[in-house]
Formats: structure tokens, C-alpha cells, sequence
């Protein structure tokens, strides 16, 4: 059957979009207690934070998965999908970012239900990870490894720039050039997520981790824990 190639960019935009109703936008991953804390004070540190995030922790460690994840939709091979899946799990450094990551991953796979892709006789009710139902959708929409990290990287992206929008008075305008500025380097990060190979895979960033720690407990809070 022949695919429009506008389709698979529609599909892209729809999965990336934040509308996606999996509670994405109900987690701070850490940033609330940083701007709490002082860490994070106006535009510039924002982004500095995001942008510490984005390259050394989801660019190393969700990339290269999501590109096996895709393969291994691809390919057939469940047990490395599976493989991945529990792989990234483990990576997440505190139970906060385990129990969202989860949480996300499983609200995708119930809304991918409804999309004409059947989630749960794929994976059946195990626990997954964002990255799992993410990559399937993918690999089912058409979409090229590339276009699916671009949607990845670019949530991730605008979910954080959006809570620094609802801690901190910082206005729409703000809130436009952070997202132009922080987006820039994403192709660099594509190109380089591509060529990592697995013993490559993995990326820790102490404060961040400190930082949902703490958010865990922290007294008075907006967003999820």
C-alpha cells in the first residue's frame, strides 16, 4: 500500500505533540526543586539545565535505545525490545524518574490502543518504559529513526521549558527562544546518537539525580512525585 509522505509527519507531530494525553506534562524531573533550591533562577539557567539534560542524559541513554527499540520492532525481535526496555528502567536513577517513566509507558500504550496499533497484545501487562510503546508507534507510523528522535528529543525539550514556564515568571516570549536556542543543537545530537554503540550507552548526571531525590520529599510542590 502506497503511504503519503506527509502521513508519517502528521503521525510525528501527533505522537510529540503535547496534548498526547500520558500526564507528561505532570512531572518536572527534578526542576521544580532546583528553581525551589536556587539552582535555577531565570532564562539563562534554565536553560542551561535543560540543555545539561538533554545532551548528557537523554541524548546518551534514550537515543541509542529508542534506535534499538525501532530495529527491534523492525527486525521482529521482542526479546531485545524487552531487553531495552528493562535496560532503561534500570538506568533511571532515582524512583521518582523510574515510577515516570513507567507511568508515562503506560499511558501511551493504552492510547496507542486506541490508534489502531495493539499495544497490549504485543507487550501483553508487563511495565514498560516510555521509550517501548514510543518506539512501536514509530516503527508503525512509518516514521524514520530519524524523525523519531526528533519527536523525542523535541518533547522532552518542550515539556521542560514549559515547567521552568510555570515555576518561574517567565513569559511566552521567553518561553519561544528558549525552545528556538535549545533546539538547535538537536541534529548534532541525532548524528551521534546513531553511531553510539552499545557499550557507549548510558549517561548520569549527579545534580539532576540529587535533584528528583529530593524532589521526592520536598514539602510544598506543583508537580508529580
Amino acid at each position: 500500500m502506497t503511504i503519503n509522505p506527509i502521513l508519517p509527519l502528521l503521525r510525528l507531530l501527533q505522537l510529540a505533540s503535547p496534548s498526547l494525553p500520558v500526564g507528561a506534562y505532570s512531572y518536572s524531573q527534578g526542576l521544580e526543586w532546583a528553581v525551589e533550591d536556587g539552582l535555577v533562577t531565570d532564562e539563562i539557567t534554565v536553560q542551561r539545565w535543560i540543555s545539561a539534560s538533554l545532551r548528557q542524559a537523554t541524548a546518551k541513554l534514550d537515543g541509542p535505545i529508542l534506535v534499538r527499540m525501532h530495529e527491534g520492532w523492525q527486525a521482529g525481535n521482542l526479546k531485545s525490545v524487552r531487553y531495552w526496555n528493562d535496560f532503561i528502567l534500570a538506568c533511571r536513577e532515582t524512583r521518582e524518574l523510574q515510577a515516570e517513566d513507567q507511568h508515562l509507558g503506560m499511558a501511551l500504550g493504552k492510547v496507542l490502543e486506541g490508534l489502531e496499533i495493539d499495544w497490549t497484545r504485543r507487550w501483553g501487562m508487563a511495565e514498560c518504559s516510555f521509550a517501548a510503546p514510543y518506539s512501536l508507534a514509530a516503527v508503525e507510523w512509518r516514521l524514520s529513526i530519524d524523525m523519531m528522535l526528533s519527536g523525542y528529543l523535541w518533547g522532552r525539550l518542550e515539556n521542560q521549558v514549559l515547567t521552568a514556564m510555570k515555576l518561574m515568571p517567565l513569559g511566552q516570549r521567553a518561553g519561544q527562544r528558549m525552545l528556538f536556542e535549545l533546539a538547535k543543537p538537536i541534529p548534532a545530537y541525532i548524528e551521534k546518537i546513531v553511531r553510539l554503540q552499545d557499550h557507549e550507552i548510558g549517561g548520569s548526571l549527579p545534580l539532576l539525580a540529587i535533584a528528583s531525590s529530593r524532589h521526592e520529599t520536598q514539602y510544598s510542590r506543583l508537580f508529580r512525585s
